[in-house]
């Protein structure tokens, strides 16, 4: 059974920059088609931002313009380059797979005004 393992979390403060990266340990398919969600205290968990196979790119509007999803399938390697954080982006971030029924722990992120 593989696994996922996230990365990059911490404390920042407001415009700041983190990256997140993402590690899947198992099929290689898995990476194929691949998100990042979130999950602020007391909420739901919500989608953030997609990558295909081939590339394309989906981001929810709130991180628009801030948020970029890259891949590296040589490193079995999932990221997220997050610019200009704001304090709602405060969250437990999650990678996911599409394909592959994996599970992480997520990394944590703190944005303070």
């Amino acid at each position: 059974q593989g696994q996922l393992m996230e990365s990059g979390g911490g404390s920042v403060q407001t415009g700041g920059s983190l990256r997140l990266a993402c590690v899947v340990s198992g099929d290689v398919y898995c990476t194929h088609d691949m998100r990042w969600d979130r999950q602020a205290p007391g909420k739901e968990r919500d989608f953030v931002a997609s990558i295909s196979r081939s590339g394309n790119t989906i981001y929810t509007d709130s991180v628009k313009g801030r948020f970029t999803i890259s891949k590296d399938t040589a490193k079995n390697t999932l990221y997220l380059q997050m610019n200009d954080l704001r304090p709602e982006d405060t969250a437990m971030y999650y990678c996911v797979s599409y394909t592959c029924n994996y599970k992480g722990q997520g990394t944590q992120v703190t944005v303070s005004s």
